[in-house]
């Protein structure tokens, strides 16, 4: 089948109200801007900035924010004909705050929400079989129909020949228990290629221990996982993906492969302004590069570059790099 588009990234969308008070707490915010983030919603503007064919499955509401998101994405030249509209159901939105260099919290606003509505009907209705890569998150894994969608998703890109990428997007409050992260993520890993994310986030996919995970600055953001690192990354690898692509903020990422490699992906240092979104920017670039047939390390770095340049600005999916502005970022400072 010919393959119609670059990247299917599935799940999650919001409105992001971005604090326009950096580093005031988040009592003393005053007044926010308004942006478009949700983990699949960015990485398919940061790949249709970068010159890739990018089209995005979520659902929204019957509502204003549902216009507001598809006005940008359609801007930005995301493919939105499958982006599903969910009748009494609302888009979502999240709040964030910015105090820099190490406090970033958010509060997520998902009751009634219509991305995590997605049904096996609506996958059916999208291209998966003609694209490149399936993009899932761990928060289309949390809750039905979505879990069954996005597994039924996989499932699907798998039997075409698509690659799927698992960006594990860990967010406690939206589990009713943090093992069946884990459980469900287990799971799911048979079906991926390539899993990306944080070592928390990996920590948590293997996670099994009730008190093993604690959140500061708000009551949902900048979750800490507990346990040993190192059995964690062989439990995810051991599930099935060829690889596992690890960010690590400024000491760049690792990617760790089924035959037990590990490469090294340099950061490139800059002054952090706000770290939400860093973690798509990457995976935006990383597909970059992979679609591209760049080995791991060069697809990393320029996942790295892409982190590096959204860091020093205000929001996610609004911010991401031009390929061109990438490139030379990178070329700048040592190349890949």
């Amino acid at each position: 089948m010919e393959q119609q588009y670059d990247v299917l990234a599935m799940g999650r969308s919001s409105i992001d109200l971005y604090a326009n008070d950096i580093g005031a707490a988040f009592p003393d915010i005053k007044s926010f801007a308004a942006y478009v983030g949700g983990c699949p919603t960015n990485i398919s503007v940061g790949t249709r900035r970068l010159g890739l064919r990018s089209a995005v499955l979520t659902g929204i509401g019957n509502d204003p924010v549902g216009e507001f998101l598809l006005k940008f994405l359609n801007n930005e030249g995301v493919e939105t004909r499958f982006v599903a509209r969910k009748p009494g159901k609302r888009s979502s939105a999240v709040i964030l705050g910015i105090e820099p260099p190490d406090k970033f919290p958010l509060v997520y606003y998902r009751d009634n929400c219509a991305d995590i509505e997605l049904t096996i009907e609506d996958v059916l209705a999208a291209p998966v079989a003609s694209s490149r890569v399936l993009v899932i998150s761990g928060t289309g894994l949390s809750r039905e129909p979505s879990r069954s969608a996005t597994l039924f998703a996989a499932e699907q890109a798998r039997a075409h020949g698509v690659k799927v990428v698992l960006e594990l997007d860990f967010r406690p409050d939206q589990w009713h228990d943090p093992r069946a992260f884990g459980v469900t993520t287990r799971s799911a890993l048979r079906l991926v290629d390539i899993a990306i994310g944080t070592s928390d986030e990996v920590k948590a996919a293997a996670l099994r221990e009730g008190g093993a995970v604690s959140v500061e600055h708000s009551q949902i953001s900048d979750a800490h996982v507990s346990g040993d690192l190192g059995r964690a990354i062989e439990a995810v690898l051991a599930a099935g993906p060829e690889a596992l692509v690890m960010t690590r903020g400024r000491e760049g990422a690792a990617i760790h492969t089924r035959q037990r490699e590990v490469l090294e992906a340099a950061p490139y240092p800059v002054e952090v302004y706000n770290i939400l979104g860093a973690g798509d920017a990457f995976a935006s670039g990383f597909l970059y590069g992979y679609l591209k047939g760049w080995d791991w390390k060069r697809a990393a770095r320029m996942g790295n570059a892409c982190g590096a340049i959204v860091v020093t600005r205000h929001g996610c999916a609004n911010f991401m790099p031009y390929e061109q502005e990438a490139l030379d970022f990178a070329g700048d400072r040592g190349g890949f």
